[in-house]
């Protein structure tokens, strides 16, 4: 199985060893007057995410780098941006079967929490960077407008805009730029990552395998 794990928009050179995903319960138990113990039940807390990234500083044939980071020290750059800007990010993981076939991916909006960055002389000049993030939920208060309307005030429905028939539907191509994967082409274009599978399935004559693609090709969009 291969794995490809991006935090943002950034492709880890290699993936995590493993990628626990912690999700706490929030269950109190009380006494009642009597002294018997009972249990509350509430709703789950929010997942936490703790992996190990390894910043390779040399060659390895298994590091890809896909043009989102350049070096290492791009890499701590961007993550220290992320944990300045408090604003949430897409924690993605894609999966692909033996094969090369497409499972099921994973793609959880988290903030960072915290990261650590260690030198280790087993590593090498190698990074490992352990960074913890948690689930990122949106909230707020829903603001509601109400209107009377006078019981003898008939309302008339709009009536729906008839479909143009015969008339085919506009098509939007992208054309692959440098540094591009479907991954990131899809969280620019379509506004979420997961949807590269998408992208894939319209334009399998060009694309053979969906982690090769190359500047200048001309991608039809969903």
């Amino acid at each position: 199985m291969a794995y490809e794990v991006y935090i943002d928009d950034m492709l880890l050179p290699l993936p995590p060893e493993k990628i626990p995903v912690k999700y706490s319960g929030q269950n109190k138990t009380v006494n009642l007057i009597n002294g018997e113990e009972i249990n509350l039940i509430r709703p789950f807390g929010l997942g936490e995410i703790s992996i190990d990234a390894i910043i390779p500083q040399m060659d390895y044939p298994c590091a890809v780098w896909d043009g989102s980071i350049d070096s290492a020290e791009d890499f701590l750059e961007r993550l220290q941006e992320l944990k300045d800007g408090q604003s949430p990010f897409e924690f993605t993981v894609i999966r692909q079967g033996m094969g090369g076939n497409s499972l099921f991916d994973t793609s959880i909006d988290v903030t960072l929490e915290d990261y650590k960055v260690t030198d280790d002389v087993s590593e090498g000049l190698d990074l490992i960077v352990s960074l913890t993030m948690k689930e990122y939920k949106n909230y707020g208060t829903k603001i509601m407008n109400f209107v009377i309307v006078d019981e003898k005030q008939e309302i008339e429905s709009a009536q729906p805009q008839e479909e143009r028939q015969g008339e085919p539907l506009p098509v939007k191509n992208y054309t692959v730029a440098k540094g591009d994967c479907l991954w990131s082409i899809a969280k620019k274009q379509l506004g979420n990552g997961s949807r590269w599978q998408e992208i894939h399935n319209l334009n399998r004559d060009k694309i053979t395998n969906p982690n090769v693609i190359y500047p200048g090709q001309v991608l039809t969009m969903p």
